[in-house]
């Protein structure tokens, strides 16, 4: 039987997750790639170059990849080059999930329409949400994306508290919307960042490895070094509360990410989260990057500090890629925003179809026991990073906690410098072996490992065999300045001279095809 990428989903179920003919199968639907995207790679560079802002990221930009295809954990390019993905935590159950799509489509063919009408959907996503949340969240607002969310747990703040001023911690990254630039130290930070508002206040992130309080120099007891860094927090509720009677709110994400896969130290929220509620504020846990049980342990990464937010945002993984989003408070909260008069109306927030997805997505977190998959496959994946850490001088340190991973390069343990040039190195010698990984911090040198949940074993261990390769390339030169080393991917340059023919890609497809 011939598939196509346009081929039903019902057609594929029996490919996923991983089967025995999913290897022949796969490579049948790859084989119309090629023909099946209108424009050669290089038109695809020129035009994104004279019509997308330049402002927007484009990874490997010297060399994009063009992907077209995505299936479980791994997203395929237009040749059908296979490539292991290994940062994708928005594909959360696996890239184009059947369940998903189904869902979706079904769906979207009967009515899409705002959340003004009564329909299901929502509520059943609602009540689904709710019985995962602890103590007294239990009111839900929808909303598309994690920026929006955001977004709206501060406003629901402000009403509730009537107070300005709030905290977050340096390196932060809270989302796009000019309300969260201003407080996301991850853009303040940067050269050509705007400047922190006044009401803002940024306080150190819990890093124990290379922040303020490190392991072990200023303590041997990680509850000792996290009450150090809440003590931070503390100072500055208590300025607040001198000169302007309080906080608003403090905003952190539970498991920071764009700065460097950070790891609060035990006790470190609960007592934090004391001392801002002291000071008359509340306390907003952004679950957006790791939540929906990407630690394995808990659906969501607060619970591992063991403590109860007063509001809670959520994105990224709870659509699968589809936009959908949603903030849970508590009833007091909900009630002082209800309070103010002003109705609370988005035109896409809760639609009948971004709710059906989100449903499905967790119908496949419950029916595939994702959870204890991550859990699993994340233990084994920390346990062979680890070992990197004896074997490769550049390691510096590894953390992680089910499948949320970084593995930090320095070139001097002692100093702890980090090893930016060498991070940027594996990342696209990783490339070249089509394992796809990023590198995030404020140093970029913090490798990340954030893949679909439907990873497995194999996976890890692929993944670690490879960069275990590509460590040992920079064993011999490591203790060598940087800058005397050629630490870059040669790749051929993109030019108008240069484009794939037909003749190629037909060649390629009979190949393919001799191949199965």
């Amino acid at each position: 039987m011939y598939f196509s990428v346009n081929t039903p989903y019902k057609n594929l179920l029996s490919i996923w997750p991983l089967t025995p003919p999913y290897q022949e199968w796969t490579l049948l639907i790859t084989i119309t790639m090629a023909y099946l995207q209108s424009k050669p790679k290089s038109e695809t560079i020129e035009l994104r170059e004279k019509y997308i802002g330049g402002a927007c990221q484009l990874f490997f930009r010297s060399s994009p990849l063009k992907i077209v295809r995505g299936i479980a954990q791994f997203m395929y390019d237009e040749t059908g080059e296979r490539y292991l993905d290994c940062i994708n935590n928005v594909a959360h159950v696996g890239h184009c999930h059947p369940h998903v799509v189904e869902a979706g489509r079904n769906q979207m063919s009967l009515i899409s329409t705002n959340n003004r009408y009564l329909h299901d959907e929502i509520v059943i996503l609602a009540e689904r949400l709710v019985k995962t949340m602890p103590g007294s969240l239990s009111v839900c607002f929808l909303v598309n994306s994690g920026s929006e969310a955001n977004d709206l747990a501060l406003r629901l703040a402000r009403v509730h508290t009537k107070k300005k001023d709030v905290i977050t911690l340096d390196h932060a990254y809270h989302g796009h919307l000019t309300s969260m630039i201003d407080v996301s130290p991850y853009k303040l930070n940067l050269p050509g960042g705007p400047d922190k508002p006044e009401w803002v206040h940024v306080a150190p992130v819990p890093d124990i490895y290379r922040g303020k309080y490190t392991y072990p120099n200023d303590s041997q007891s990680e509850e000792e070094l996290g009450l150090l860094y809440a003590d931070e927090i503390g100072k500055i509720c208590k300025d607040a509360a001198e000169r302007k009677g309080g906080v608003c709110a403090f905003i952190a994400e539970s498991l920071q990410s764009c700065g460097g896969q950070i790891f609060p130290p035990d006790g470190y929220l609960k007592r934090a989260y004391d001392y801002v509620r002291e000071a008359g504020g509340v306390c907003i846990a952004d679950e957006v990057q790791v939540g929906f049980g990407r630690v394995g342990t808990h659906m969501w990464a607060f619970e591992t500090q063991d403590v109860i937010p007063d509001i809670v945002t959520m994105g990224k993984p709870m659509g699968n890629g589809h936009p959908v989003a949603a903030v849970i408070t508590t009833p007091e909260i909900a009630k002082s925003f209800a309070d103010t008069g002003v109705e609370y109306f988005n035109t896409y927030g809760g639609n009948p179809v971004s709710c059906a997805i989100a449903n499905a997505v967790l119908d496949v977190i419950e029916e595939e026991n994702l959870l204890e998959r991550a859990q699993r496959v994340g233990n084994h994946l920390l346990a062979r990073c680890e070992s990197l850490k004896h074997k490769h001088p550049l390691v510096g340190d590894v953390r992680g906690r089910g499948l949320f991973v970084g593995v930090e390069l320095v070139t001097d343990r002692d100093s702890r410098t980090p090893a930016t040039a060498e991070a940027k190195h594996v990342v696209n010698r990783m490339r070249e072996e089509k394992i796809l990984i990023s590198r995030d911090g404020p140093d970029a040198n913090v490798l990340k490992f954030k893949p679909p949940m439907v990873f497995s074993t194999q996976d890890a261990d692929r993944l670690v065999d490879t960069l275990d390769r590509v460590l040992s390339e920079l064993d011999d030169q490591w203790r060598t300045p940087i800058t005397k080393l050629k630490l870059e991917v040669l790749v051929t340059p993109i030019s108008e001279d240069v484009k794939p023919s037909d003749a190629v890609l037909s060649s390629s497809t009979k190949q393919y095809t001799r191949a199965v």
